[in-house]
């Protein structure tokens, strides 16, 4: 049996702080504004991952009302996910996620996002897809006030 989830995520730029996107600092004059690292890219995926297996969202699991997950390193909870995933029986067929941002450019940092992804999943570089897009100046994100972040995954019951 298959599982799709749909994950979605978005933060506001934030000077004096690091960008992560998939768990990998990209040079940034700015980072994103959150409770914890605010990891567009990977809070995405951990919805996508948790509504897929129907385990709620990334709120009911590391709410931001909770300051033992101030700063939090978000490539830790997506590990803790991918941990609950394979005990609820799933495995990872794959995620295909879109970052949309009018800076950084991803292309140069996507292998390296692509490898990371797939090492806190257990999974292979192949079974992960990252792409990133410009919103072409509309709107918030296209006017280079934050990121946001899109994910599908598709799990697979084990046998």
């Amino acid at each position: 049996m298959f599982r799709v989830g749909y994950g979605y995520d978005s933060h506001r730029f934030e000077e004096g702080r690091p960008l992560m996107l998939g768990g990998v600092h990209i040079p940034h004059p700015a980072g994103l504004r959150g409770h914890s690292d605010a990891d567009v890219l990977i809070h995405a995926v951990i919805d996508a991952l948790l509504g897929a297996a129907a385990l709620g969202d990334i709120g009911s699991h590391f709410p931001d009302t909770d300051e033992k997950w101030r700063g939090a390193d978000s490539a830790r909870l997506l590990e803790a996910v991918a941990k609950e995933i394979a005990d609820a029986g799933y495995a990872v067929s794959n995620i295909d996620a879109t970052v949309i941002c009018e800076a950084p450019k991803l292309r140069p940092h996507v292998d390296e996002i692509r490898k990371r992804l797939a090492a806190l999943l257990g999974i292979e570089v192949s079974q992960v897809s990252v792409k990133g897009k410009t919103n072409e100046k509309m709107d918030d994100v296209g006017a280079g006030i934050g990121i946001e972040a899109h994910c599908v995954a598709l799990l697979e019951m084990r046998k």
